[in-house]
């Protein structure tokens, strides 16, 4: 982003004129709750970023209210919804919110705390071979995330041929921060955000490379390392990992426009983020973080800046607590390629308009609703549907 800058000399003083043409033009930041603490920003436009306003007018209509703790959503190629359920089960949707199909056959979930069954996609050769993807919290000595596949029947009723193709390093007692967001590359690979498990017991492994909790992963779909990771041939290093040290990463989605991959996950008190993930970056959870403890207490040596570690894009104090996020590729033109998050606690829709990699805008849509924003996608039809974990699934149209 580049300011022009216009010189005048008035009896001799010179003054100077900004032409903001490109830029964004905003009002006062959104956020105007006090922060958790007094940490301040590596750069402006960081956090509490100036608002802007949609002036297209959109519809906003609920046209389900029958899912069951929805997690993930897919959109499949002849529009129809794939949403994920806790508890072990997935339906398919029609765009006017009728149920058209419940899938069952997977394997058993750890249904507690924030455990269960996860997110889901779809093979991107999914009319030839109808595979599906999905991550769970798998039960066991221990927990831990998991990555399977299986094939979808013919008459789209259960899986067949489930096979289990990655699971997480350390297993864990507990039910807290599996993450998990699964995504394809171009070259048809598997992103998956694995979180840190949320204890203080475990979750400095998220810096520990051995360790493949608190990572961002890339697999092949046989859930093999791709080859070109940045960690493989370290030794006590896991080679699946492509970046470190997150919290709990539930958001996860690449830039239709550039094919960065971006993050978004949640911090403690303060510091939820979004992230522009490089390749073998380190972002520093949980050793340099914009939040504090639960307690009040600073996160170790409360450091929020650190050489050799990559500072979030865009972070929030108080917190939204990240559920989901997107880049809208809809109809509604002011809207393309914007950054869409949904806020659980935050209970709102956040848009993010993003120029040169960096927040410039920042808008809260459907505040009025008070829900909390599990998933969200963009359907064939140009409409957001998002789900909320009511069960409830709004349609958001031009």
């Amino acid at each position: 982003m580049f300011l022009k800058v216009n010189k005048v000399l008035i009896s001799g003083i010179v003054l100077l004129s900004f032409s903001t043409a490109g830029m964004a033009q905003t009002g006062d930041p959104v956020e105007k709750n006090k922060a958790n603490s007094l940490y301040k920003p590596a750069f402006p436009g960081q956090t509490r970023m100036g608002s802007v306003k949609t002036k297209t007018p959109y519809t906003v209509n609920v046209i389900s209210t029958e899912l069951k703790s929805p997690w993930g959503m897919h959109v499949l190629p002849d529009g129809r919804l794939l949403i994920s359920s806790k508890p072990g089960t997935m339906q398919i949707l029609t765009t006017d919110g009728k149920i058209a199909k419940t899938i069952t056959g997977f394997p058993e979930v750890q249904y507690a705390g924030q455990g269960g069954l996860l997110d889901v996609n779809i093979d991107p050769d999914f009319a030839k071979n109808r595979m599906l993807y999905w991550t769970y919290a798998q039960p066991g000595k221990g927990s831990t995330l998991a990555v399977a596949k299986g094939k979808l029947s013919a008459d789209e009723t259960r899986l067949e041929n489930v096979k289990v193709i990655w699971e997480a390093y350390p297993r864990y007692q507990g039910a807290g921060q599996f993450g998990s967001l699964l995504i394809f590359d171009q070259q048809g690979n598997i992103f998956v955000s694995s979180g840190d498990r949320q204890s203080d017991d475990i979750r400095v492994k998220a810096q520990d490379l051995g360790a493949s909790t608190g990572k961002i992963i890339h697999i092949t779909k046989e859930g093999k390392p791709v080859a070109d990771n940045p960690f493989a041939g370290k030794a006590g290093a896991k080679p699946e990992i492509y970046a470190y040290g997150f919290r709990n990463p539930d958001g996860l989605s690449i830039n239709p426009v550039t094919g960065g991959l971006w993050e978004a996950e949640f911090g403690p008190r303060g510091g939820d983020e979004i992230n522009l993930i490089k390749l073998g970056g380190n972002y520093g959870w949980p050793f340099v973080t914009y939040g504090i403890e639960y307690s009040g207490e600073k996160v170790y040596e409360g450091i929020q800046q650190k050489p050799g570690t990559i500072q979030p894009v865009y972070y929030w104090d108080p917190v939204i607590s990240p559920g989901c996020m997107m880049f809208y590729t809809g109809n509604i033109a002011e809207w393309k390629n914007n950054l869409f998050v949904g806020a659980l606690s935050g209970q709102h829709i956040i848009r993010l308009v993003i120029k040169n990699n960096k927040v410039v805008g920042e808008e809260r849509l459907l505040a009025d609703k008070n829900e909390r924003w599990r998933c969200i996608a963009t359907g064939k039809d140009g409409a957001i549907y998002a789900a909320t974990d009511g069960g409830k699934l709004y349609k958001i149209a031009k």
